[in-house]
């Protein structure tokens, strides 16, 4: 979660964009007492502060005394999210079921039960359209409940058709339910713990995985099939219902929210995994899906920009650089749109994906100086964001930053922003903190400080022993940093070039790609032996791969989910 600032009614006044207060002083002037416009002052004492400081705030707002304070603000609070849903109506669609749900159940209690059922009738064909099928839950109950008590002199067969909708909704949910724990509990995997490490977290993920990935299908297959009881096979979703007897057609039946839900839990498990055709395939599904639903745009904004900000992650892995271009353009022209504008929720969460696809850019074409002239925006944005963005997030950007300038050969302040990740006491990505502590250490290799490295490397090791996280990649570069950072020039070339090749060797091994993914050593190595600027060895490969985008490279760091 984000890490909020203590006082609600605080964060909710400055999240506000200026035709918001400006619409909340119009509706509290129209709707309020005299008395109420106390209010007013105690909103334009709070919009004003930078902090929330309560003995000020009484200062600002004599008029309020302290024991009225929170009663003052929890009006205050009421109102404007009053004032926020009246602007937000015809913006959003749950707010607007939400309203004619409330109409029909005043009608209903109004005796006017055949008004109510014209409005559900009306109500259910809209949240079938936007695939809200929470709501239609709740419309059928309230038709149910109509019918049971009244004589409504409804069509013959009416029973049986709220029979049947309300079972097959209820199933709907099932599957929805299954597939979106999924989707949650393996995006908290990685998380936790970064991608997987070794045979041990593979056989670990897939167990998780399959157990719950075919229980979920079990239940869709039944429900589009009735009676299959197979146990399910690997392979894709569409193979495996298909040796289930379900058809395509009977699979493009399936609902919005259970193919999101689907694509991404493959698309997690195959990233998890390190499988990045897997990863690629999947989230390009759940972008075509929103392209095949446009109305849902609108409605699941957020899922639309995080499967944008995941199909540049994987172009950007397999090095396809004009399909990256293609879909950062994409994502640029509708960062700017209504859609997003009009909600701060979505601008700062483009802002924290677009922002991370042009620094990614900058690492797959090796013009890491020109990169770090977005460092002042980024650390403008993070204050103006200041509790709107989770740790995570911040730590990631703290984590491209100081590739940067390690990459530009400011190794300085690279280990200032490596020490801003180090010293950040927070359970969060392991893999991250380590790699921090890693890159910490070749800064200050690059920089000469040898009285240090031998205590850092014995540090670091004994961090990464105790996490786990050891692969032969990180052995080797410990061995190389711990034996070879006080030998001459001439033994110190020849231990790179040795090193370089001792690595080459391990670049196409899928566990270690992890260690290629958050640290370019064999593009850092090359520069060594050729001494040369690491920026130029990544440009070089940059434009000697860019025509052929199907061959994937190593990146400075990972992109992240």
């Amino acid at each position: 979660m984000p890490n909020r600032a203590s006082d609600d009614l605080f964060n909710l006044i400055h999240s506000l964009q200026k035709a918001e207060k400006r619409n909340f002083k119009l509706y509290i002037t129209r709707n309020s007492a005299n008395e109420d416009l106390k209010i007013v002052h105690l909103f334009d004492a709070l919009d004003k502060m930078k902090d929330y400081d309560e003995a000020l705030l009484l200062k600002k707002v004599p008029s309020i005394k302290k024991q009225q304070l929170p009663n003052s603000k929890a009006h205050l609070y009421r109102q404007l999210l009053a004032s926020l849903r009246l602007l937000s109506n015809d913006e959003n669609i749950d707010i607007q079921l939400h309203e004619s749900l409330d109409y029909a159940r005043i009608l209903y209690n109004k005796g006017l039960y055949i008004q109510s059922l014209r409005i559900l009738e009306r109500l259910k064909e809209t949240a079938k359209a936007y695939n809200q099928d929470s709501f239609l839950i709740q419309i059928i109950s309230l038709e149910k409940k109509i019918e049971v008590l009244h004589i409504t002199r409804s069509m013959e067969g009416r029973a049986e058709q709220l029979t049947h909708e309300a079972e097959e909704i209820n199933e709907k949910r099932r599957i929805i339910t299954h597939l979106s724990n999924l989707a949650l509990q393996l995006y908290s995997w990685y998380i936790k713990n970064g991608h997987a490490r070794n045979e041990q977290d593979e056989t670990d993920v897939k167990d998780f995985f399959r157990y719950r990935i075919n229980r979920a299908l079990r239940v869709a297959a039944k429900h589009l099939v009735p009676g299959v009881e197979t146990t399910l096979p690997e392979g894709t979703p569409a193979a495996e219902l298909a040796r289930m007897g379900v058809s395509a057609e009977a699979l493009a039946r399936m609902g919005f929210y259970e193919a999101l839900y689907l694509f991404q839990s493959y698309m997690w498990f195959g990233f998890i995994r390190q499988d990045f055709i897997q990863y690629y395939r999947y989230v390009q599904k759940w972008v075509d899906l929103f392209h095949h639903n446009p109305q849902m745009i609108q409605v699941e904004t957020g899922h639309y920009i995080k499967g944008l900000h995941n199909l540049l992650n994987a172009h950007f892995d397999l090095r396809n650089f004009r399909g990256f271009q293609e879909v950062l353009d994409r994502f640029e022209t509708f960062a700017a749109s209504d859609t997003v504008q009009k909600s701060h929720n979505n601008r700062v969460q483009t802002f924290i994906y677009l922002t991370t696809a042009r620094i990614n850019q900058h690492f797959m074409v090796g013009t890491f100086r020109e990169g770090l002239a977005l460092v002042p925006f980024i650390e403008e944005k993070l204050e103006e964001y200041n509790g709107y963005i989770d740790r995570h997030r911040v730590l990631v950007f703290y984590y491209k930053i100081a590739s940067l300038y390690f990459g530009s050969g400011d190794h300085e302040k690279a280990i200032d922003y490596l020490h801003k990740i180090i010293h950040w006491k927070v359970d969060l990505r392991n893999d991250l903190q380590c790699y921090a502590r890693l890159l910490h250490l070749m800064a200050h290799y690059e920089l000469g400080n040898y009285d240090l490295m031998e205590y850092l490397v014995r540090s670091v090791y004994r961090y990464m022993a105790k996490m786990q996280n050891l692969t032969v990649i990180e052995e080797q570069m410990f061995a190389f940093l711990r034996q070879h950072f006080h030998h001459s020039p001439r033994k110190v070339h020849e231990a790179f070039r040795a090193l370089l090749e001792q690595m080459k060797r391990y670049e196409k091994s899928r566990f270690e790609t992890r260690a290629f993914a958050y640290l370019d050593i064999i593009s850092w190595l090359e520069s060594k032996v050729r001494q040369v600027p690491m920026a130029d060895v990544v440009r070089e490969k940059y434009e000697a791969s860019k025509h052929r985008p199907g061959k994937r490279a190593a990146g400075l760091v990972r992109r992240e989910a």
